[in-house]
């Protein structure tokens, strides 16, 4: 079963008003709705994608949608001093940091047995290193908030492998172990850190990778999404 996934959070106050969230891979897709319903609470978001002009309008959108203040910086997450700059830029814009949603573009389709040393140093940057280098670059200011919540976005490739997302699985396993010794570090600072691993939403990575799938076994578009929606773990 694939997911489009509601935009809105209802009548419940989840108590955000003024804090300040900072979103990775926030231009399109999870991130982007992760931002959305954030700034429906009133929470101050600070965006962050590869492309400028994608970013710039989500971000303008979500401003004239929400009334929310947003903070555009685009830039590749895949390099640590994107990161540290991010980082810096939010705290000069807000002056603060309540809240990490960690998202990442998916690293390279690939299969277990034959993908290249160039794959699997993009998989690992990008969905392993980048969780550890946001949450490690944020930690200084959540603690001075007396707590914060970092929340990666993960996979269900970590409950289950999925034909061409091998690297996924691997390196998000990685993720799931770093955030369970994270977590036992700082919850004594008020931190909490929580994996989120989403089954299918039919955003437009989702329907990229599907269609390389169909491509690759001769079928169509709508069998293989059939396919990867029986694959996925409910």
């Amino acid at each position: 079963m694939f997911v489009e996934g509601s935009r809105k959070c209802g009548a419940v106050d989840l108590q955000l008003r003024d804090k300040v969230a900072v979103i990775g891979g926030a231009s399109k897709g999870l991130g982007r709705a992760c931002a959305e319903v954030l700034a429906q609470e009133g929470v101050k978001v600070a965006l962050c994608s590869r492309s400028a002009s994608d970013l710039e309008k989500a971000a303008k959108e979500i401003r004239d949608a929400t009334g929310a203040d947003v903070l555009a910086f685009p830039g590749d997450l895949d390099r640590h001093d994107t990161v540290r700059d991010l980082i810096a830029a939010t705290v000069g814009r807000f002056g603060r940091i309540d809240i990490m949603v960690n998202n990442s573009g998916g690293p390279p389709l690939a299969r277990a047995h034959d993908a290249t040393e160039e794959q699997w140093a993009i998989a690992v940057q990008r969905s392993l290193l980048f969780f550890a280098r946001m949450s490690r670059e944020a930690l200084p200011h959540l603690r001075r908030q007396g707590g914060g919540r970092i929340i990666n976005i993960l996979a269900s490739t970590v409950y289950q492998p999925i034909p061409n997302l091998a690297l996924s699985g691997a390196t998000r396993m990685g993720v799931v172990a770093f955030a369970k010794s994270l977590a036992d570090e700082v919850g004594r600072d008020g931190i909490l850190v929580n994996n989120v691993c989403p089954g299918s939403i039919l955003s437009e990575r989702m329907l990229s990778n599907v269609t390389a799938r169909a491509k690759e076994l001769g079928i169509s578009v709508e069998k293989a999404l059939a396919q990867r929606a029986a694959e996925t773990a409910v």
